[in-house]
């Protein structure tokens, strides 16, 4: 099976002419001459990254995924094959309505009409993982059913493999592919895709978003109902709203667009800064909004989570741009690792100012952060600076921000938008008031601690610990009286050299 799914990929390659991608590189030239000769006959009128979008999209769902997860790494991609990429959308037909049945009683381990009073069984919503039908509970409760595809683990496994082989490839064929950290790429993918494949994992993660936002007026998520989750059936209270990218019914039902377009930024601000979790899937399709402007998050597959440090790493840097301070930006870099130490500064500097400052006082229409983080991965590679695995998914999250601004508000002035509420953040982040939050979130250690210090100084004390400094005191002490010994040996026969020097003296 996985010989006949890595034919399958090498024909669909040479089928849309994605050999051409293998020109220049001296390791496999011959190759590509011998195909150009058995293939004559083959001629392309499309752009080759046209053509690479067309494979990803026959070859699977999974390798659309990796192709919108690819379109980040602009670092890794010539600009127009990372545009192309960008516009792959995860469109894939429905399984059967009785297949959806069977996994959820085999999940249940019992009819469907015990756990529902009514079920649709025509999909509302279809993806590479999984579809969606609606419900009814038995007590009135209306319910979205999230079913996983049957046999897609296999496919995700198999297809996984052949993925991380391709990095090998890379890394072979590229000076700069071990840089470039290919296989780190697709674990992350794996990784995402792994908590997909566990719909008890996306539910936790809908709780914890929505436990996140609770009372929120910006955003809405749904409740899950729990007694009828489990790894391959997901069930969840039913939301209304229309989908984000229908601006003109948006503004037919009175929504402020220009309003909800800056609710959206600070919605992905606070998630990433204030949380550090965040919707990692944040397409138009995933997003609803109410009549009354709030959003409604939906599809919790692939959530992003940042440390702390990575936290304050970004606020700094985003607080650096915002005020021109590319001075900043770069010692932040070297201070963070992620530019070798002996970076100049200066220079440093000097290449970031001259990729940032012709965006500032612009619209977001006028702006293609596309082509920013392009020249920014272009100047990292310069600076030798290493791309950060863990940053992959908030470069996706970015780039569908833009799209979402652009759809709702192409005047929306992203930098002024979002200063505030990152000022506010780092204020609380070094500021007397983060002083007071660490010294709550360390009392409860300080309550148990501070009774039990008499015990632990009296442990510290005991015989056992005091022996080896003992001894080493001990040792001391017996050098010293060594060092006085020899001291009044050398005194004693200075002395006694000095009254013969005296005496022979005399006696002449």
């Amino acid at each position: 099976m996985y010989l006949f799914r890595l034919l399958k990929i090498i024909g669909v390659g040479l089928r849309f002419g994605l050999d051409e991608f293998l020109r220049g590189h001296e390791r496999v030239s011959g190759l590509h001459t011998v195909l150009r000769v058995v293939l004559f006959w083959r001629r392309f009128s499309v752009p080759r990254a046209v053509r690479l979008r067309c494979a990803l999209e026959t070859l699977g769902p999974i390798f659309v995924k990796f192709g919108q997860i690819l379109s980040t790494r602009r670092d890794l991609l010539p600009e127009d094959i990372a545009d192309e990429l960008a516009k792959l959308q995860d469109q894939v037909p429905p399984f059967p309505g009785d297949d959806a049945v069977t996994v959820i009683e085999h999940a249940h381990g019992k009819p469907l009409n015990e756990i529902f009073r009514s079920f649709d069984r025509t999909a509302l919503a279809s993806a590479s993982v999984a579809q969606v039908h609606l419900a009814e509970l038995h007590d009135g409760r209306e319910a979205a059913v999230k079913i996983l595809r049957p046999g897609i683990a296999k496919v995700i496994r198999d297809d996984l493999e052949l993925l991380d082989t391709g990095a090998s490839l890379m890394e072979w064929l590229w000076t700069d592919g071990k840089r470039l950290k290919p296989h780190e790429v697709v674990a992350e993918f794996g990784r995402h895709l792994d908590d997909e494949l566990d719909l008890m994992r996306e539910a936790a993660n809908a709780s914890q978003l929505r436990r996140n936002f609770a009372g929120s007026p910006l955003l809405a998520v749904p409740e899950i109902y729990w007694e009828h989750c489990s790894t391959e059936v997901m069930v969840m209270q039913r939301m209304r709203g229309t989908p984000v990218s229908r601006v003109d019914a948006l503004r037919a039902q009175g929504v402020d667009i220009a309003k909800l377009a800056r609710a959206g930024v600070e919605i992905f601000f606070t998630q990433v800064f204030r949380d550090g979790f965040f919707h990692a899937d944040m397409h138009p399709g995933n997003i609803f909004v109410t009549p009354a402007g709030q959003y409604v998050a939906l599809d919790f597959g692939i959530m992003g989570t940042l440390t702390p440090t990575d936290k304050h790493y970004l606020a700094r840097n985003f607080l650096a741009f915002f005020r021109r301070d590319y001075r900043r930006v770069a010692v932040a870099h070297i201070e963070s690792g992620w530019t070798p130490p002996d970076t100049r500064v200066e220079e440093f500097e000097t290449a970031i100012r001259a990729v940032c400052e012709p965006i500032f006082d612009k619209p977001l229409k006028d702006i293609s952060f596309g082509k920013l983080l392009l020249r920014l991965f272009q100047t990292s590679r310069r600076f030798n600076m290493e791309i950060q695995p863990q940053l992959v998914m908030l470069q996706k999250t970015l780039l569908n921000i833009e799209g979402l601004g652009r759809d709702l508000d192409p005047d929306l002035d992203l930098w002024a938008t979002a200063k505030p509420f990152l000022e506010r953040w780092m204020s609380e982040q070094i500021g007397w008031r983060a002083l007071i939050r660490q010294v709550q979130e360390e009392a409860p250690f300080w309550s148990t601690t501070i009774p039990q210090l008499p015990r632990l100084i009296h442990r510290a004390l005991s015989e056992d610990r005091v022996a080896p400094l003992q001894k080493q005191v001990e040792s001391l002490q017996h050098q010293q009286q060594r060092l006085r010994r020899s001291l009044a040996l050398v005194a004693t026969l200075f002395a006694l050299s000095t009254a013969l020097v005296a005496l022979l003296f005399w006696l002449r």
